[in-house]
């Protein structure tokens, strides 16, 4: 006589953490990670610019900080002729200078993860061999929140050179605040004035 099988009893895993308190504290790693390092530049006085997803939300948040969008990268522009200064200012905060993929990051010595490093853009050259223009100068640049980020021409320049989908998505929040608009077109290369003109009339501009 073959006995009843027994109901089998799912078991469903319990996060050993908070998710919402672990997004949190990760923002709050991204925001410590930056002022560490730009403030130690300032006080080596090692010229630097904030760019890329930081920089964004710096410019966003001088219009509208709610539409302001998160993110987990950190990136500087510096003159590659100050990277001993630079160097010498990451050590003071216990990050240390890595090149990977010929990209050049600083590293918390803590926790030498590049996924959290603070990634390096040289000012005066290209990104990319098959970008048009370089990146601009670190001169090309303006306070906020006490805080040297790029230039908007500067990172509206940067963004459409990349033109990756959130190259274009960071455009599209520009554009929604007022920070870009039809006259940004003028002081443009033609090329990226082109792209920039397609990302204004897909938003009604």
């Amino acid at each position: 006589m073959n006995r009843p099988i027994a109901p089998t009893k799912t078991v469903v895993p319990i996060a050993k953490e908070d998710p919402w308190g672990a997004y949190a504290m990760s923002l709050d790693d991204v925001t410590d990670r930056l002022r560490r390092i730009t403030g130690a530049l300032a006080e080596k006085s090692v010229p630097y610019a904030v760019v890329g997803g930081q920089a964004v939300a710096l410019w966003v948040a001088t219009k509208e900080p709610a539409a302001v969008r998160t993110t987990k990268d950190v990136d500087l522009l510096i003159r590659r002729d100050d990277l001993p200064r630079a160097r010498a200012a990451a050590l003071s905060v216990e990050m240390d200078y890595f090149e990977v993929m010929g990209v050049g990051m600083f590293l918390d010595r803590q926790a030498p993860n590049p996924r959290h490093a603070v990634h390096l853009v040289w000012a005066g050259e290209k990104v990319r061999p098959e970008y048009e223009s370089p990146s601009p100068d670190v001169d090309q640049h303006q306070t906020i929140a006490d805080l040297s980020a790029v230039s908007l021409l500067g990172l509206v320049s940067m963004k459409l050179l990349a033109n990756r989908d959130q190259d274009r998505v960071h455009l599209r929040d520009m554009i929604d605040v007022g920070l870009v608009d039809r006259k940004t077109l003028g002081q443009l290369p033609a090329s990226l004035a082109k792209r920039l003109e397609a990302l204004l009339s897909e938003s009604g501009r």
